[in-house]
């Protein structure tokens, strides 16, 4: 039944009914009265029941007390005293007798067919106009802390949906039969599957339905830009806003952690085989997972103190709690993961010493190596690079200092260079650390800002400044060589560049001064050498990241894989995961090839020894 888009038409008073003989409306008595008095036949006597215009027919003030199952033999309407049951139609669940009305929904008449016995929910709604109604229910927004609260403290920003608002926005879903969302998916969860559990109110199963291609829905509601991704392909939004994809995603998984439900899957037969994995963000996580499901022994190794890669020291606190991410790493654990920490490969270890231990390496280290503008003055005292700052908070929860032993990078006016998630990361920090003023700027104008719409947005209503079309040219700096200013100059947007957007031009004579005393530059990221050094017959494109086969996502070395940030520059934590399933599913395959072969010749030299 469509039980909550009918909760919702109630609660917006939207609803109108009718009888289907005398078409008197039955609203203003049910506003009025709070009940209706129809003329009902129970088991041969009288009664007095409610038939509201939302159609909770049965929840009654009765004379006789119904319990599930009762059936009513008539129902009639109390102003032309017809009766309202189709005689010909069958109740599509149950078999029993209906009674039909007519309701306005939208400015549209539609016939709704009731079932006559207590407790059955079938309606007669066609799907045409299922469909109607579910493009009248907008988007259901999610409750978050007060924009005046939240600056003032780290927590996460958005609660999440209640199950209520869950139910409604999973109404909201055509089901199409060729759902497109699925393709908008880098690892092509069965959107329309896990959201027609959340409908049938199976939370728990509709986690495990996404898990069964995505291991961190917990991690990618929050983090990944579904408006670009799978909500953007949502047949819905063509003339609606498209279907809450991402916020289902979040509470489903939020669902199955907080009621411990979350169930360890199978586990395969050992293989024998053993797997190294480099780094353990999203991409080394996800392939850490699908072998170890597939029986193989895997070690994770992560260069720095604690697990997660950038969903621990690059994603703030209050975007994404870093309880979570430990939540997911202590599944893998349980799975059979080994983590070994302070690893820096290409340091202690190198890619060729890890083939002599195991049968395949998978790499997916990021890209953690900043980038600078180059201008004068950017080793000033007190100018960060995004990795450092971000790192230094979260990582080193800088901002529980003195509980930790990380200074908070502190200032009253604080500039942040940049366009990105990255950028508002950074400024959404700063806000929090007690800074009176924050300043965004960015080369380009609002439309052309890569960052997703809705950190934007947080941004703005936490107060944070936007100098568009702006660049800086030079940092200016104290007799003690501290930050205290920035020269930069006004932009224009020219042609569109390689990256399709418009290339930003200088307009001269039109420097300005902004007066700051900290600043945080997030113009991007490269690859870290030190991988490379160890290991200088790894193939690298022009820009320094490593090449792979798309297929397979194979380096140039054998049994080699790799995958995320390394491969294709900053992308999305679902993009590196879909990177970690691909190689996890050409190395299996390869693997399994060799392991065959190990077998038919152990058994042709058993056949000849016999």
């Amino acid at each position: 039944m469509l039980d909550q888009e009918i909760k919702y038409l109630k609660f917006r008073s939207y609803l109108n009914t009718y009888c289907p003989h005398c078409h008197n409306t039955l609203n203003k008595e049910v506003r009025e009265e709070k009940s209706l008095n129809f003329d009902a036949k129970y088991k041969g006597k009288d009664t007095e029941l409610i038939l509201s215009p939302y159609l909770d027919v049965f929840e009654a003030n009765s004379t006789i007390a119904l319990e599930n199952g009762d059936l009513l033999d008539d129902l009639t309407c109390p102003k032309c005293k017809k009766s309202i049951v189709k005689k010909d139609m069958p109740c599509g669940e149950c078999g029993s007798p209906v009674g039909e009305v007519i309701i306005s929904a939208f400015s549209k008449l539609m016939p709704f067919y009731i079932c006559l016995k207590y407790g059955c929910e079938w309606h007669g709604l066609t799907k045409a106009d299922e469909k109607r109604i579910k493009l009248k229910i907008p988007r259901q927004m999610m409750p978050e802390q007060d924009q005046t609260l939240r600056v003032h403290n780290h927590q996460e920003v958005p609660y999440g949906y209640t199950s209520e608002l869950a139910l409604l926005e999973a109404g909201r879903c055509l089901q199409c039969k060729k759902p497109l969302c699925v393709e908008g998916c880098p690892v092509n969860v069965d959107i329309p599957g896990f959201i027609r559990l959340v409908t049938e109110q199976k939370f728990d199963v509709a986690a495990r339905k996404i898990k069964e291609t995505n291991l961190l829905p917990a991690v990618c509601g929050r983090v990944c830009p579904q408006e670009s991704q799978c909500e953007a392909k949502c047949i819905l939004g063509v003339k609606d806003t498209p279907v809450a994809i991402g916020r289902l995603e979040r509470f489903v998984a939020d669902f199955e952690r907080k009621m411990d439900l979350v169930k360890i899957p199978e586990i395969k037969e050992s293989t024998g085989q053993k797997i190294a994995v480099v780094g353990s963000g999203p991409g080394g996580l996800t392939l850490a997972a699908d072998m170890c499901q597939l029986g193989y022994d895997v070690t994770v190794y992560e260069a720095l103190h604690e697990t997660g890669g950038v969903l621990t020291y690059g994603i703030p606190e209050f975007r994404l709690p870093k309880s979570i991410v430990q939540f997911e790493i202590n599944f893998l654990k349980e799975l059979g993961t080994r983590f070994e920490l302070n690893h820096v490969i290409g340091n202690i270890l190198t890619i060729d010493e890890l083939l002599e231990h195991f049968d395949a390496v998978f790499i997916g280290v990021g890209a953690g190596l900043p980038s600078f503008m180059k201008v004068p003055g950017e080793s000033l005292g007190n100018v960060f690079s995004s990795n450092e700052y971000l790192t230094r908070m979260n990582l080193m929860k800088a901002y529980k200092f003195p509980e930790y032993d990380t200074p908070m990078p502190r200032g009253n006016r604080v500039v942040v260079v940049g366009g990105g998630n990255v950028a508002m990361d950074s400024a959404r920090t700063a806000i929090r650390t007690g800074s009176t003023e924050v300043t965004i700027v960015y080369r380009r104008s609002r439309h052309e800002l890569p960052a997703r719409q809705e950190e934007v947005h947080h941004a703005e209503e936490e107060g944070i400044k936007f100098k568009l079309l702006t660049t800086p040219i030079r940092y200016i700096g104290t007799e003690n060589n501290t930050i205290k200013a920035i020269e930069c100059l006004r932009m224009e947007l020219g042609e569109p560049d390689a990256s399709g957007r418009r290339r930003p031009v200088p307009i001269e004579g039109s420097n300005f001064i902004i007066d700051c005393d900290l600043v945080v530059i997030a113009i991007g990221t490269g690859p870290n050498p030190i991988l490379f050094q160890s290991t200088p017959d790894l193939k690298r494109n022009k820009w320094g990241y490593i090449e792979v086969d798309p297929e397979t996502n194979e380096t140039s070395k054998e049994f080699v894989y790799a995958g995320g940030d390394i491969v294709t520059g900053s992308a999305t934590v679902i993009q590196a995961m879909g990177a970690g399933r691909i190689a996890a599913n050409a190395m299996h395959k390869k693997l399994t090839a060799i392991r065959e072969q190990e077998q038919k010749k152990k058994k042709k030299v058993k056949s000849e020894k016999v």
